[in-house]
């Protein structure tokens, strides 16, 4: 496992493991709001990889450097060069990229968002489990009074699994900034807290706790309800049913009979996450 020092994937994305398997990405271009360069966009999903690798990491914190923004989307300088559609494909389906291997992680992935949180800033967030906002946070997807781009299907079903496609509509349609009281009221954030030290506060905590439960019950939770929302519930095929493969995963490993037989002995599971 990576030890505690905190270590750069990049100058502008840092990456740590603490000593309970909390990995922390850190966003780190605050003199720019923490906007996202590509070599960010590829260094995630690189970092996504070495997390994937290392079973001793249980749970990752995304935060943004500072305390004026989470990420304000992307670097816009970088799209000067687009001239032709397949530099236009070619980007959303990075993106896609980039937010699918957030999103297929298979420990839990929280937001920790002081300040803005916008463009890809929002679609990182809302790619990941769960968020965590500070009083003053706010989220959006300017893009109809801005850039006049729009989002890939992809990541307009993220958004539409969160809070359901009229609001979708209403926060692109109108290109508003949402409060972080409004994005609690509708299931944008999880919880809200004072201010970006609270929120950094919180997002360890929830960490800790999430990387003391089951690993295999978090992976096979999250990825069933990835395949729900994204490919629906299919009929069976024969004596086969979707996700019977995380069923089988769960119940024959170590770590059920491990939380069965600490269960019935009153006493707490050490999960191994086998």
């Amino acid at each position: 496992m990576t030890n505690a020092a905190e270590t750069a994937a990049t100058d502008e994305l840092l990456f740590s493991v603490d000593e309970g398997g909390i990995a922390r990405i850190t966003l780190n271009r605050p003199q720019a709001r923490n906007a996202l360069t590509f070599a960010m966009y590829r260094g995630l999903v690189e970092l996504c990889g070495r997390i994937e690798e290392d079973r001793a990491i249980k749970a990752v914190i995304i935060a943004g450097a500072g305390d004026k923004a989470f990420a304000a989307g992307t670097d816009i300088a970088q799209f000067r060069s687009f001239d032709k559609p397949e530099d236009a494909l070619g980007y959303e389906r990075f993106m896609d990229r980039v937010l699918g291997s957030l999103e297929r992680l298979r420990v839990p992935t929280i937001a920790a968002i002081a300040g803005a949180c916008t463009g890809g800033g929002a679609a990182i967030a809302a790619a990941c489990d769960m968020r965590i906002a500070s009083r003053d946070a706010r989220f959006g997807i300017p893009i109809a009074r801005t850039l006049g781009n729009c989002l890939s299907q992809n990541t307009l079903r993220r958004l539409a699994n969160l809070i359901g496609a009229p609001r979708v509509k209403d926060i692109l349609f109108t290109a508003r900034l949402v409060g972080a009281e409004e994005a609690l009221a509708i299931g944008l954030v999880n919880e809200m807290v004072e201010d970006a030290a609270a929120v950094a506060e919180r997002a360890t905590a929830l960490a800790a706790l999430l990387a003391s439960h089951a690993p295999l019950t978090l992976q096979a939770t999250k990825e069933g309800l990835r395949r729900i929302a994204e490919e629906g519930v299919a009929e069976a095929v024969a004596d086969e049913r979707p996700g019977d493969d995380l069923i089988v995963m769960t119940y024959m490993s170590e770590d059920f009979r491990e939380g069965m037989e600490a269960f019935l002995a009153k006493r707490p599971p050490a999960f191994k996450g086998r």
